[in-house]
C-alpha cells in the first residue's frame, strides 16, 4: 500500500501544489512580473509531472487492451488533457486565436517533433524502422480532412453564418470519428498494428513493469483524479501566466504552444521509448494518433462552447500556418507510404518543427 502510495507521489505534489496555488493566486498577482512568471512555470512543471502519471496509467490500461486499443487510450488521455486546460483557460481573457493555435501547435509537436525526432534517433540505432503502412495513410487523409473542414474552410464562412458552420463542424468532426473509431477497432484495425518477427520482440525492453499488474480500476481513478487536479492548476497557471506576459513582447502564440506541450511531454517520452526498442508502429499511432484526435475532438468541445458562449473563436489559419501544415502534411505523405522510416525522413520532420519553433518566435 506505501509502495503504491509513493509510487504517485506526483499527484500528491500536484495536489499541493493546487491548494498553493489557490491561497496564494492574489498575494502572487500583487508581486510582480517576475513572481507571477516564476509561479506560472513552476505550476506548468508540476502540471506536465501530473500528466506523466496520467500517461502512466494510461499505458497500463493499453498494455492490458492491447494495440489499437492501447494507443487509442494513450491519444485520448493526452488530448482530454488538452481539452481540459484550454476550456480552463477560455474562460479568462484569452486570445480568440488560442485554440486555433494550440490545435496548429499541437500538430507540429505530434507529426514533426515526435515523429521526426523519433524516426531520427530510431534510424541512427536502427536503421530502417518497419511499420504498417496503412496507418500512415489513413492518418493522413484524415487529419487533412478535418483540418481542412475545420480550420481552412473557415477562412471563407461569412461572419453571419458562422454558428450554422459551427453546427455542420461538430457534425462533421463527430461523424468523422465515429466512422474513423469503428474502423480502428473493428474490421480494419490490422491497419493500425504491426506483426514484428519474433527476433525482435525480444528485443523489446522487459519493461512491463509490476506496476502493470495494477487494477485497472486503480488506473482509471488515477487518471480522472490527475486530470482535476491539472484542471484545477491550469487555471491559476493561464491567469499567472497571462498577466505575467502582459506587456512583454512575448510571441501572441506562446500560450498555445505551452499547452500543446504540456499534453504532448508524456507522449514524447512513450514515442522515444518505442522507437529506441524498434517499435515503430507505436510511434506512428502516438504520433499521428495525437494529431488526429487533438483536432478530431477538440474542435467539436470547443465551438460547442462558443456557441453556448456566443463568442465565436477564430478557427481558420494564418497564411503561415497553413502553408506549415501543408508542407508537413504532404512530407508525412511521402515518408509514410513504403512502410518503413529512416533517419533522413525523421531529419526532414524535425527541421519543419525547428522551423515551427523560430516562425513562433518571430510572432508568425
Amino acid at each position: 500500500m506505501l509502495s503504491s502510495l509513493t509510487k504517485e507521489r506526483f499527484l500528491f505534489a500536484g495536489l499541493a501544489a493546487a491548494v498553493l496555488a489557490y491561497a496564494t493566486e492574489h498575494s502572487l498577482l500583487e508581486m510582480g512580473r517576475p513572481a507571477m512568471l516564476a509561479a506560472a512555470f513552476a505550476l506548468i512543471a508540476v502540471i506536465v509531472l501530473v500528466s506523466t502519471r496520467v500517461a502512466h496509467h494510461a499505458e497500463i490500461l493499453a498494455s492490458k487492451v492491447g494495440d489499437p486499443y492501447g494507443t487509442m487510450i494513450l491519444t485520448l488521455s493526452a488530448v482530454l488533457v488538452e481539452v481540459v486546460i484550454l476550456a480552463i483557460m477560455m474562460q479568462g481573457e484569452t486570445s480568440p486565436t488560442l485554440v486555433r493555435d494550440t490545435i496548429y501547435a499541437a500538430v507540429m509537436l505530434d507529426i514533426n517533433g515526435i515523429l521526426g525526432l523519433a524516426a531520427l534517433l530510431g534510424g541512427i540505432r536502427h536503421g530502417e524502422q518497419p511499420y504498417n503502412d496503412d496507418s500512415g495513410k489513413t492518418y493522413g487523409v484524415m487529419i487533412l480532412t478535418a483540418m481542412g473542414i475545420s480550420m481552412v474552410v473557415p477562412e471563407f464562412v461569412p461572419r453571419e453564418s458562422w454558428h450554422l458552420y459551427s453546427l455542420f463542424t461538430i457534425g462533421a468532426m463527430i461523424t468523422l470519428y465515429a466512422v474513423f473509431l469503428r474502423m480502428q477497432v473493428g474490421a480494419h484495425s490490422y491497419f493500425f498494428s504491426y506483426a514484428y518477427p519474433r527476433a525482435e520482440r525480444k528485443e523489446r525492453p522487459e519493461s512491463s513493469p509490476p506496476e502493470e499488474e495494477e487494477s485497472a480500476t486503480v488506473s482509471i481513478l488515477v487518471i480522472i483524479a490527475g486530470v482535476v487536479l491539472i484542471g484545477a492548476m491550469a487555471e491559476v497557471m493561464s491567469v499567472l501566466l497571462g498577466a505575467g506576459l502582459k506587456g512583454t513582447g512575448a510571441p501572441p502564440a506562446l500560450m498555445a504552444v505551452v499547452v500543446a506541450a504540456i499534453s504532448a511531454a508524456p507522449e514524447i517520452l512513450t514515442a522515444l521509448r518505442a522507437a529506441l526498442a524498434n517499435r515503430m508502429q507505436s510511434v506512428v499511432n502516438i504520433a499521428m494518433g495525437a494529431s488526429l484526435s487533438t483536432v478530431i475532438l477538440t474542435v467539436p468541445v470547443m465551438e460547442a462552447i462558443a456557441l453556448y458562449t456566443g463568442q465565436p473563436f477564430i478557427m481558420a489559419m494564418s497564411p503561415v500556418q497553413t502553408v506549415m501544415v501543408t508542407i508537413t502534411l504532404i512530407a508525412a505523405a511521402i515518408n509514410l507510404n513504403d512502410g518503413e522510416t529512416n533517419a533522413i525522413e525523421g531529419m526532414t520532420h524535425f527541421i519543419l518543427f525547428a522551423t515551427f519553433v523560430m516562425l513562433t518566435l518571430i510572432g508568425l
